[in-house]
């Protein structure tokens, strides 16, 4: 027998008088999602929602609560958020070396003096230089790829900024250059792409960031490919 459970919660917000009917629907049999069911009195209001809406990991909730502080707050603070969002279509660049998200045309660690400017490390976004550069412990350049190679997305070679990579290996007499894309099928094909690209550089070092256990995992926990690298590349105790 299907037994279904409808609870209706009235959630007023910011003082506007609007009613969510949510839909608390479970179907032991049929594991019904969450339905969640909006009346947005205002269609100025519901574009504005839907439009909030389409940003990552903004639901149509969430949308609604940031689009009602924004009709909430002064003017001077609406027009201050706006010219923001503005300003970072219209003023931002990419570095004409790196790739990376830039307020100038060079940005400032390709332009930094105190950089190592024989190193690149090679990374698929900007969100992932942002996080090397949490740790301190890099003081070279990058190289943003825009992406990997995944066919089934539709991401060729011809959609990345490799051959800006190999031009920029002949220009500046690299050193090395360090792979630190991502651990996954599409990584690992962009990782072999490069590398055979690079063996046109003789001289040329080619790194890619240590693969192993996580600070703080068990071992019965590891897949059998983390766990056999980690094996395979161990380093001297003292090192650690």
């Amino acid at each position: 027998m299907l037994f279904e459970q409808f609870v209706f919660k009235k959630v007023f917000v910011s003082n506007k008088q609007f009613v969510f009917n949510i839909l608390l629907g479970h179907n032991k049999a049929a594991h019904s999602p969450l339905l969640v069911i909006m009346d947005i009195p205002s269609k100025i209001l519901e574009t504005a929602v839907n439009e909030i809406a389409t940003l990552p990991g903004v639901g149509k909730r969430s949308a609604l609560r940031y689009a009602l502080h924004l009709l909430d707050t002064s003017d001077s603070d609406f027009a201050a958020f706006i010219g923001a969002l503005t300003r970072l279509k219209s003023d931002t660049h990419y570095c004409s070396r790196c790739h990376c998200i830039s307020d100038t045309p060079l940005c400032p660690i390709c332009s930094s003096p105190k950089r190592n400017q024989k190193i690149i490390c090679v990374v698929e976004n900007i969100q992932e230089v942002m996080a090397i550069e949490n740790t301190g412990r890099y003081n070279g350049l990058y190289h943003v790829l825009g992406g990997v190679i995944s066919p089934l997305d539709g991401i060729g070679i011809g959609d990345l900024t490799i051959s800006q990579l190999i031009d920029r290996v002949a220009a500046e007499q690299t050193e090395e250059v360090i792979l630190a894309l991502p651990t996954t099928m599409e990584g690992d094909t962009t990782n072999i792409y490069i590398d055979r690209q690079l063996k046109q550089f003789p001289d040329l070092k080619v790194t890619t960031i240590a693969r192993g256990i996580a600070i703080g995992d068990n071992l019965e926990y590891a897949d059998e490919i983390t766990l056999g690298r980690s094996i395979v590349n161990r380093v001297p105790f003292g090192v650690i």
